[in-house]
């Protein structure tokens, strides 16, 4: 019997990439390709989706070429994406109507400011279970309809179509199917996260036609066969990243969490089949949906600033020549002297939300060293991590157990322990690096039969490294303390004009 395989469409926000995998969750083969990132403003974060859309018709005979395989061979693919990037397109040619606008791209900060203050914003909070706020597509596909002259029209008529990148990809991939997934709608702010469908409140609330907005369909088998990249192959799901990063580390049960230590960071928390409201700061999102099958939901905290930290220490400061040397300049000191590093470099996202926040050091003296400072730069990513997992305890009712790890920062193992100390629970890191993509092989491969079950993936996953708790309590509580305070010398820094 011929041996099947199912690959991976990764659409990230720097580059593209396909990956193969087999029945055991393994690598085969992988194929990359950047895009051009635009700045045209400011603040401003733009790509060409065209030119995303033939990478992936690049990618995909090259991908599975380096597999030694064909298309027979492919069971599915399943599509991850960079979530909140907008892009509009004429139905009639497929043509985008200009640069998709990207999740970073903070265009809109005057806009949503200005909606925050109208009547009917804070019930559209609780209908999408998001706070007003930039990272959202809703405000930006607003912003597109007021900025280009006739498109608002143009959307009521239906004659332009609004998606995230993985609508585009499969509007492409398919011939013209206008379809999302739960998760990347629940992104939108336009989602009612309970009906599963778009709000007409929030509709209503953000000025846009129903007609331009694709079908929201569950992430797990609801997507049908392509006829470009991959010609006769089965869309099997599609999740936005961090979702399939989830999937990927099988967090299928409540209280289940992975964080994905990046540039940013990304903690989400499994909390079953019923939304749950945050008080502490964190976004109410959709993890997953089978088809047939309720939704799982999860809890989000966003933390804007951890691996980029360890790049300003490198590039601005000059400290090291590699982001690796500074574990190892870390670990010429026992601690941080009395150091600590909030990075509000452009503010504070979750759970604390401050936009007028900027970075701090405090506790200096003449005895600081730089591996005093590195030692603080570590830190301030476990420190974070221990707000963002804290207001997650606080907001679910459940209590964190272990924390599944992934993403470029965890091969920093003086990091990954002091995480362990500061939550007091066992950090590990699976056998399998590419989480993201393998979360949207197993959507996808589940979708087909490929594999049978959610306990079938659990038996894929691997342990490549455990970090058990090892900090004395008090010494642990004294020290959060101590970053607490550091945490508030920020506020109220940038004041209003």
């Amino acid at each position: 019997m011929t041996e099947r395989y199912v690959v991976a469409i990764d659409q990230g926000t720097t580059s593209t990439r396909c990956i193969v995998f087999d029945r055991r969750g393994q690598l085969v083969s992988l194929a990359q390709q950047e895009h051009k990132q635009h700045f045209p403003k400011p603040g401003w974060v733009e790509h060409d989706a065209m030119e995303i859309w033939r990478n992936l018709r690049r990618l995909a005979p090259r991908v599975l070429s380096r597999a030694g395989i064909g298309l027979d061979q492919v069971a599915a693919v399943g599509i991850a994406n960079q979530r909140e990037t907008t892009v509009i397109w004429d139905a009639a040619t497929g043509v985008p109507i200009g640069r998709a606008i990207v999740w970073q791209d903070t265009r809109t900060d005057e806009m949503v400011n200005a909606l925050s203050g109208r009547p009917g914003a804070a019930e559209v909070e609780e209908i999408c279970g998001l706070p007003l706020a930039t990272y959202f597509s809703g405000p930006r596909l607003r912003w597109m309809l007021d900025h280009t002259p006739g498109l608002a029209e143009r959307a009521e008529r239906g004659e332009v179509l609004f998606g995230t990148m993985e609508t585009w990809l499969i509007w492409n991939m398919t011939g013209g199917l206008h379809v999302t997934d739960v998760t990347n709608a629940s992104r939108t702010m336009l989602l009612d996260v309970r009906t599963l469908d778009w709000s007409p409140q929030a509709l209503q609330f953000f000025g846009i036609p129903r007609a331009m907005l694709p079908e929201v369909r569950p992430s797990i088998g609801g997507f049908g066969p392509a006829e470009s990249a991959f010609p006769g192959v089965r869309i099997g799901a599609a999740l936005g990243d961090q979702q399939a990063a989830l999937f990927g580390q099988t967090c299928f049960t409540p209280g289940e969490a992975k964080c994905t230590y990046g540039t940013g960071s990304f903690l989400l928390l499994n909390t079953g089949s019923e939304p749950v409201r945050s008080s502490h700061g964190l976004l109410s999102t959709i993890a997953y949906q089978i088809a047939g099958q309720p939704a799982a939901y999860a809890l989000e905290g966003s933390i804007a600033i951890t691996g980029s930290l360890v790049q300003w220490f490198r590039d601005q400061l000059e400290l090291i020549a590699s982001a690796p040397e500074i574990e190892t300049l870390a670990r010429t000191v026992a601690d941080n002297g009395g150091c600590y590093i909030v990075p509000a470099f452009s503010g504070l996202y979750a759970p604390h939300w401050r936009s007028e926040a900027r970075g701090v050091i405090v506790g200096l003296t003449s005895y600081i060293t730089k591996g005093h400072l590195a030692r603080a730069v570590l830190e301030a990513t476990a420190w974070q991590t221990r707000e963002v997992v804290d207001a997650m305890n606080a907001d679910s009712g459940l209590t964190l157990k272990t924390l599944k790890v992934d993403g470029g920062m965890t091969a920093d193992n003086l990091l990954m322990q002091t995480i362990a100390d500061v939550l007091d629970v066992p950090v590990v890191r699976p056998l399998a690096s590419e989480t993201v993509s393998l979360g949207a092989a197993y959507a996808a491969g589940l979708a087909v039969g490929y594999w049978p079950d959610l306990e079938d993936l659990r038996h894929n996953w691997h342990r490549a490294g455990q970090w058990i708790p090892a900090m004395d309590a008090k010494l642990r509580d004294a020290e959060y303390a101590n970053w607490r305070r550091a945490v508030t010398r920020t506020f109220d820094w940038i004041q209003p004009a």
